[in-house]
């Protein structure tokens, strides 16, 4: 959700070709981070360029553990899945 102040990652991903009797696999590489302004806008403020031209923005992961250690107390709202689903896309990152 785009919320005015929230911080966002951004990353850069990469795809490697599958090598023989292997799967495509993708690289994230962590390329800067990214603000909402109050108007639902973003800043994006790189430390990286990305070689393929392709940037992902997503909530900080550091926002997503602080939910989720919070909504531990409360019923499970599927924040602890989609935590372990972003680490899984991102190769464990």
């Amino acid at each position: 959700m785009l919320v005015p102040g929230k911080k966002l990652q951004v990353f850069s991903i990469k795809e490697i070709p599958a090598r023989q009797n292997e799967e495509k696999k993708t690289v994230w590489v962590k390329a800067g981070t990214a603000w909402v302004n109050r108007d639902g806008s973003l800043n994006v403020y790189l430390d990286v360029l990305p070689l393929e031209g392709k940037l992902h923005v997503r909530e900080a992961l550091d926002d997503k553990r602080a939910e989720s250690s919070n909504s531990r107390a409360a019923p499970a709202n599927g924040s602890q899945a989609q935590e372990a689903d972003l680490a899984d896309s991102m190769g464990g990152h």
